[in-house]
């Protein structure tokens, strides 16, 4: 089984100056998606989601990231990145995590953006033209909030009602202004290991 695949886009934002300060370095983010028919819509429910996952993900994981890659110009460019799945009404949150939450999906980010740390993500149902909203993170440390980072945009037709968004982002770059400290100081701060 091979995922019908109805379109992609790709979404690029260039902050050059933010605050009214121009960017010492401007920052890029960047957002592909897959619009593809649900491959468990109309079926009623499913006990077992693992046959589409271990049949749709890896070729999923596989094209956005050679899109993301293809538009960021390499692997070690992306600094901070992240995934999402919008589901159509027609089918369930489980539908859109299934694909995206999968090794068989996001290695192939992983490895490809040589990244240490989970991806962020988001998963939600929506009809068309539902905001795309991919949590950012930076790709080695967890604790570098100048990285925490959102890609925001939205497809005019997706998704129908049996379909699903599947989405990657990333960014070349943090906040051009970063000035709220990291993870880390604050834990010192408070004491606290576990915040």
């Amino acid at each position: 089984m091979k995922p019908a695949i109805r379109k992609t886009a790709t979404y690029i934002e260039n902050t050059l100056i933010e605050g009214g300060k121009a960017a010492p370095r401007p920052l890029r983010l960047i957002g592909v998606a897959a619009v593809l028919t649900n491959p468990w819509a109309g079926r009623g429910f499913t006990d077992d989601l693992s046959p589409e996952i271990r049949a749709i993900a890896p070729v999923l994981g596989e094209l956005l990231t050679r899109e993301i890659i293809a538009v960021a110009g390499s692997g070690e460019a992306i600094e901070g990145y992240g995934k999402a799945a919008i589901c159509g009404t027609a089918g369930e949150i489980e539908h859109a995590s299934a694909l995206i939450h999968t090794l068989h999906f996001g290695n192939h980010y992983r490895r490809a953006v040589g990244a240490k740390t989970y991806l962020a993500f988001t998963n939600l149902r929506g009809g068309p033209n539902t905001p795309i909203m991919i949590p950012l993170m930076d790709k080695n440390d967890e604790g570098r909030r100048s990285h925490y980072l959102t890609v925001h945009f939205q497809i005019g037709d997706a998704p129908a009602p049996d379909e699903l968004v599947v989405a990657l982002g990333a960014s070349i770059g943090g906040r051009p202004h970063h000035r709220i400290g990291d993870r880390y100081q604050d834990l010192k701060e408070v004491g606290d290991l576990h915040g």
